[in-house]
């Protein structure tokens, strides 16, 4: 292991206690030393994800949150909503890191020839605890970032470009030929809109706020609708209508967005159904919730007939489930496109330390669509 390294570094962790209360702090952690088959990454980027939220602050209510320690070392602590510690208890009083994805140098490596290729190499990574400033993985983990792409380009390769792949191998392996997506001005939605524009994809986003429309628009979708539009309803079953899409996928969860996607799919199909049934359409139309803007209740009003389905879509099980080949596939193209298709774009860059700042954990808590946060691991607070 190269001596120029230092002995610790800082790792940001996550701490429910059996009180019922959340503590973010940072730790000083040994610099790992890469078994044969690993690479040590000095960490140079990692977004924040609304999948790092749970493990981050799970249900602990941020707007009460007091901060304390110093500024290079801040520790924040919040009280837990009342009745969660149940859902919590496997990982209660263990102290957590936290961060599914970043990109950094490879700066150590094992003796195999895999780890000792990537010496040098800015790569990104998916294997967890990448708010910390230098991680160890094993070398097949890591997606060797194109020539003159920066750390900042692959921080965000994996979770939202294989999301949006992800959406797209489910719709054909259904038998689908269009989607419609929610939130979708998210850099999800934005990266979903440019796939689909490449793969010839019917594609109906939709958004809450005109800006949103508008930034859609830029992009080239043709299809932007407003749920807050008085005239949504009309809009979204014409677009559904000329897409023929039949297959949803929905961050939002709560609420009745569901079922009115549902609906529009229904009353599409009936449009060009050659004749009458009381059981409704034969075309079966779908709709995956995968994620949880609104914590409400799902309702479904149904006037959808019987061909319909309602379910829940994560990226782990879908690719688990896909398989070896299709998961070097989708790598593949996100490598290969990782600056034009899948680039990301942030509004704000913190430090570990800038992480646990009041000003900044309660604008990203909140989760808000086309706001997205930056760690920058060696960054001084």
């Amino acid at each position: 292991m190269p001596t120029d390294l230092p002995d610790t570094a800082l790792e940001l962790r996550s701490l429910v206690t059996s009180a019922g209360a959340l503590e973010l702090s940072l730790h000083e952690v040994p610099v790992p030393a890469p078994a044969a088959t690993e690479v040590v990454v000095r960490v140079e980027a990692a977004p924040i994800n609304p999948s790092d939220l749970g493990l981050l602050i799970a249900s602990a209510d941020m707007t009460q949150a007091t901060v304390a320690g110093t500024p290079e070392r801040p520790v924040v602590t919040a009280s837990l909503a009342e009745g969660s510690l149940g859902a919590l208890s496997a990982r209660l009083d263990k102290s957590l890191p936290v961060g599914n994805e970043g990109a950094g140098t490879v700066v150590a490596a094992g003796s195999s020839d895999a780890a000792q290729a990537l010496l040098g190499k800015t790569v990104a990574i998916a294997g967890g605890a990448m708010y910390s400033q230098y991680r160890a993985v094993d070398a097949s983990a890591c997606l060797v970032l194109p020539q003159g792409a920066s750390a900042r380009d692959g921080a965000s390769s994996f979770v939202n470009p294989m999301t949006a792949l992800g959406m797209t191998e489910t719709m054909r392996r259904e038998g689908h030929s269009g989607l419609v997506h929610t939130a979708a001005a998210s850099n999800l939605g934005q990266m979903l809109v440019k796939l689909c524009q490449k793969d010839g994809i019917p594609l109906v986003n939709i958004v809450r706020k005109p800006e949103q429309e508008k930034l859609l628009k830029s992009l080239g979708a043709e299809h932007v609708l407003n749920s807050a539009s008085p005239s949504f309803s009309a809009d979204l079953f014409e677009a559904i209508k000329t897409t023929s899409a039949t297959l949803a996928f929905d961050a939002t969860g709560g609420g009745t967005l569901a079922s009115q996607i549902l609906n529009a799919m229904e009353k599409a199909a009936n449009a060009t159904a050659a004749q009458y049934s009381r059981y409704g359409s034969n075309v079966h139309k779908q709709v995956y919730i995968y994620g949880a803007l609104d914590t409400s209740p799902t309702v479904l009003n149904r006037s959808f007939g019987m061909a319909w389905g309602v379910g829940g879509w994560l990226l782990t099980p879908f690719l688990q489930n896909a398989g070896a080949e299709t998961f070097g596939r989708l790598r593949a193209r996100v490598a290969a496109e990782l600056t034009t298709t899948f680039a990301s774009s942030y509004t704000r860059e913190v430090s570990l330390a800038g992480m646990l700042g009041a000003d900044a954990f309660n604008e990203y808590v909140k989760r808000a669509t086309g706001e997205k946060f930056l760690v920058t691991p060696h960054a001084g607070p």
